[in-house]
């Protein structure tokens, strides 16, 4: 199969209309050809593209931020000597002087399917800033790696933050072009916008499912992203930077799995499973002990659980990462009614509102979590009708059938 960036390489007539205009470029350390060039390298020794700029989203051009709120500068391009705009340091959204420096702005990031990644939001942010200054915005597309399945609440009106671009469920199930088509649409915006698609990116087939593995080399999109079993667990595991709770991060296998230092995880999965069978479908898991040398009870033994998707165990339709990882939280209230579970600390520049519901979007994961009367089935109830809406709203954008 063939990236965006691949197919806009190997055209000429595809990168016509890119003649006599300035070209910026919004990537980062997975912005690769597929054959490991990074693509403002590969841009740049075309001789029919004149790239003026480029920009670096949350962990930067470089990747070489490790954590939230960690910014990166502004800075000159050595090799290139074009001007280099971090929209994760002094401003998230492109000034008027940074959008002055192209006429048209290549987007190549590789995402991960989940509302919650910044990349979406940064998308929306470009677009809104393109609209305003008559430019235009290209996105080269990359696979989804966690496919076309959807999970998850929908972010609620008056709830959108850097980690929350809009109404989308978790799981979203689009590739980062067919979203900017979804916020053009309900932004209603007055773009030039395209998508260089992909060309035979099939993500109903094994064993990928989303990725092609075997076919094309995982690079990190973020320092904590290390591989496509990441990705499938992501729209779960993301909550946990809301909690308490180890995510992983300072191990090796960082949002695959979770704990802390006086959990009795064999007692949390026996009740897991008591409680909703059917949320823990299409995986394994394995109780675990692991030290984080950095970050959330760094240096202290921890004692969790680690989601494991990598093996013929896996089941691409029955897995439900967002269910799983609100079962645990829901089971831990349960078992330990005072266990200190939310993480009440500046998220994302938010000061004044818990992480964790800025990750869901609302309220209502935390209020199912905590209400002692609340079943599975509950919030079943609230998720459902979301997911069934979302299904059909995002048919309207769908590029690859």
């Amino acid at each position: 199969m063939k990236f965006g960036i691949d197919r806009l390489l190997a055209s000429p007539e595809l990168r016509k209309p890119l003649a006599g205009r300035r070209v910026a470029l919004l990537a980062h350390p997975a912005s690769v050809t597929a054959d490991l060039v990074h693509s403002l390298d590969a841009l740049a020794a075309l001789g029919d593209i004149e790239v003026t700029a480029a920009f670096g989203p949350q962990h930067g051009l470089r990747g070489d931020k490790q954590d939230n709120m960690m910014e990166s500068p502004d800075f000159t391009d050595p090799v290139h000597g074009i001007p280099v705009f971090s929209l994760y340091g002094e401003v998230r959204r492109p000034t008027d002087a940074m959008m002055d420096s192209f006429d048209v702005l290549l987007v190549d990031l590789q995402d991960l399917g989940c509302r919650i990644y910044t990349f979406i939001t940064t998308l929306r942010y470009v677009l809104e800033a393109a609209a305003r200054n008559g430019k235009a915005v290209w996105v080269l597309d990359r696979p989804n790696p966690a496919g076309r399945p959807i999970e998850g609440l929908r972010l609620r009106s008056g709830w959108e933050s850097f980690v929350g671009a809009g109404a989308l469920p978790m799981r979203h199930g689009l590739t980062l072009g067919e979203l900017g088509r979804w916020f053009v649409k309900t932004l209603s915006l007055d773009v030039d916008y395209q998508v260089v698609t992909m060309g035979g990116w099939e993500p109903e087939k094994a064993p990928g499912y989303g990725w092609p593995l075997g076919e094309r080399i995982w690079i990190n999109p973020s320092p904590n992203a290390p591989n496509i079993w990441m990705a499938r667990c992501y729209a779960g595991t993301v909550m946990l930077e809301g909690t308490t709770l180890s995510e992983g991060r300072g191990t090796t296998r960082p949002l695959e799995l979770f704990g802390g230092p006086d959990l009795d995880a064999n007692r949390l999965v026996a009740e897991m499973q008591a409680l909703a069978p059917d949320w823990l479908r299409g995986c394994r898991l394995r109780v675990c002990w692991f030290e984080p040398t950095f970050h959330k009870h760094a240096g202290k033994l921890c004692e969790g659980v680690q989601i494991h998707v990598e093996d013929a165990a896996y089941e691409h339709r029955a897995f439900r990462p967002w269910r799983l990882q609100a079962l645990a939280l829901k089971t831990i209230r349960k078992l330990w009614p005072d266990y200190d579970l939310w993480r009440d600390f500046p998220y994302e520049y938010e000061y004044d509102r818990l992480a964790i519901d800025l990750i869901n979007g609302s309220e209502l994961l935390r209020q199912w979590v905590d209400d002692t009367a609340a079943e599975p089935s509950d919030l079943d109830v609230l998720t459902l009708p979301d997911e069934r809406s979302w299904r059909e709203e995002r048919e309207a954008v769908l590029l690859y059938r």
